[in-house]
């Protein structure tokens, strides 16, 4: 990829991942979130932030099935922009909803499981983002910053079950959240099955052409 389509389809990713914050900047700005505007835009946030996570899980399952590498290229950046979402989900709780009641806010953590599972999903998002940049992967080694930011999956399941654990009744968005999950796990499980196989194929072809 050219260095000007890079950064041109950088920026792109870039915009297109902050329209929702801008969206949602703007409807709150004319008094456009409905009747309850702190729980219409702690669904928002919380929606985009789990849909972000599991787009930034998606380019190493492209990889394997269809071959494509450039996706890589943005995993970082949108993995950035769920932990953003989610921090907004958690300050806007924090703040607006609860007005920094921290007694308040303990109760519900503890009592309260969709919210102690949604919790559990942003502190494992924290160390995460701290440790995105080069700088971390050259002082942490590849081998455990990559074990490492392994954590995303079960920052994605803890994000399911609280979006399934809040929602309750219509479960259709959770469902295909869910759906969408468990097949980036079944592509991730089969992916040294698909690369064994690979090397199979391509051990035979190798032996078929330097046959006499």
């Amino acid at each position: 990829m050219a260095p000007f389509t890079g950064r041109l389809t950088k920026g792109f990713v870039f915009v297109s991942c902050g329209l929702p914050a801008a969206r949602l900047l703007f409807d709150a700005l004319r008094q456009g979130l409905g009747p309850d505007p702190i729980a219409q835009a702690m669904n928002r946030l919380g929606f985009w932030a789990l849909f972000f996570l599991l787009l930034s899980l998606a380019p190493t399952p492209l990889k394997t099935i269809l071959g494509w590498t450039s996706p890589l290229r943005y995993r970082r950046m949108i993995g950035l922009f769920a932990f953003f979402y989610a921090s907004l989900h958690f300050v806007t709780y924090f703040a607006i909803d609860q007005f920094f009641d921290l007694q308040a806010i303990t109760a519900d953590i503890v009592k309260r499981k969709f919210i102690t599972v949604g919790f559990a999903a942003f502190l494992t998002l924290v160390p995460l983002a701290l440790t995105s940049t080069n700088r971390s992967v050259r002082k942490l080694g590849f081998v455990r910053w990559k074990r490492l930011h392994r954590l995303s999956y079960a920052a994605a399941i803890c994000g399911v079950i609280h979006f399934v654990w809040r929602v309750k009744a219509d479960l259709r968005q959770p469902m295909i959240f869910a759906v969408v999950l468990l097949s980036l796990f079944a592509v991730r499980l089969l992916s040294p099955l698909v690369a064994m196989a690979k090397e199979g194929s391509f051990a035979k072809t190798l032996q078929a052409k330097t046959k006499p």
